[in-house]
């Protein structure tokens, strides 16, 4: 079970936000995976993932390849953003989300609902082969909601929730989608909204509720692309514009990693994390674009072949002991069943 501090070395395995943008993490696990004999997904003991991060941190968490997760960016990503009716319709199209967006979400939510029904079916969180940490945000009492499996002794409820659900939550970003109302009828926002970088959770977690000693920690940190830019001493709210959006995300992020190397001794005691991510020139690359996603996959692909060498001895040489969670769907059945039989 866990907490046991005499376990070897951990892995954790961090995925930030960025829409469309997931892609190139997609694409650099991928590659990666051509050189493994397993899923990678199995080679972490605990994946944590924001928005489009959390969906690839569910998926692989569920035993999906990476291979299998960049495809479902190839193939259903311009659905999912409306795209992919050909230049006239998707003209139109666009023109008709940038005028609505003025007053609504951009995007219609139910075609990103679809696409994760048809991966992720009636999935479960209790039903993930590795333990996950999946940020959201509850904006109607100003709190953050964090789905978890049962990794421990006070984590009762999360195990039983939709996959879907916590998919559709991490992922709902504020403009962009509507907000997600689960099952329970509690509405949830994008966790990119207060960690956009989940990283200082994962290690937070890993330290403080789990138990692992933090210099037994190696953290994978998949960033979504880091856009150049400047900002004016005199700059007002119409030259600033879309770079507010920028500020405060790298804010958050270079945040969370900064907390992360203290907690781990990285870069002074040791080297525990190692980021990878992608500078690009601003706007080149926006988050609901499935047009450049070939673009992502190319730079994914490129980043893996450099860095291969270096990653392989930390994460790759074996899988993850299996993980043990403290409360099973099955043994959630086994109860239902039992007090059916007995009324």
């Amino acid at each position: 079970m866990e907490g046991d501090t005499q376990l070897p070395g951990r892995r954790i395995l961090s995925i930030d936000g960025g829409g469309i943008l997931g892609a190139f993490p997609a694409a650099f696990l991928a590659a990666l995976e051509q050189h493994l004999a397993k899923p990678i997904g199995s080679y972490f003991d605990l994946i944590a993932g924001t928005s489009t991060g959390g969906i690839i941190a569910i998926g692989l968490a569920m035993g999906l390849s990476a291979a299998e997760l960049l495809s479902l960016y190839e193939r259903r990503g311009p659905e999912i953003f409306g795209q992919g009716r050909g230049p006239i319709l998707n003209f139109i199209s666009g023109a008709v989300r940038l005028g609505r967006w003025i007053v609504a979400n951009k995007h219609d939510s139910s075609a990103l609902q679809c696409v994760l029904e048809d991966v992720l079916g009636e999935k479960r969180i209790g039903d993930a082969k590795t333990r996950l940490l999946i940020p959201a945000w509850n904006p109607v009492v100003r709190s953050v909601y964090i789905y978890k499996t049962a990794h421990h002794p006070r984590l009762k409820h999360d195990y039983k929730a939709l996959a879907v659900d916590a998919a559709l939550a991490t992922a709902a970003a504020p403009t962009y989608f509507r907000q997600h109302v689960t099952r329970h009828a509690v509405g949830l926002t994008d966790g990119g909204t207060w960690a956009n970088n989940p990283i200082a959770l994962a290690v937070v977690e890993a330290i403080a509720l789990l138990g692992w000693p933090r210099d037994s920690l190696h953290v994978l940190s998949l960033g979504c692309l880091e856009e150049t830019y400047t900002i004016r001493k005199w700059a007002g709210l119409s030259t600033l514009g879309q770079k507010v959006i920028n500020l405060f995300m790298d804010g958050q992020s270079h945040g969370a990693l900064g907390i992360a190397k203290l907690l781990t001794g990285d870069g002074h005691e040791r080297t525990a994390i190692y980021r990878v991510n992608q500078t690009v020139p601003q706007s080149t690359y926006r988050m609901d674009d499935p047009t450049v996603i070939q673009d992502l996959k190319g730079l994914g692909y490129t980043l893996a072949r450099s860095r291969q060498p270096e990653l392989e001895p930390v994460f790759f040489r074996t899988p993850a002991k299996p993980f043990v969670p403290f409360y099973t769907l099955e043994e959630n059945s086994s109860v239902a069943e039992k007090e059916t039989a007995s009324a």
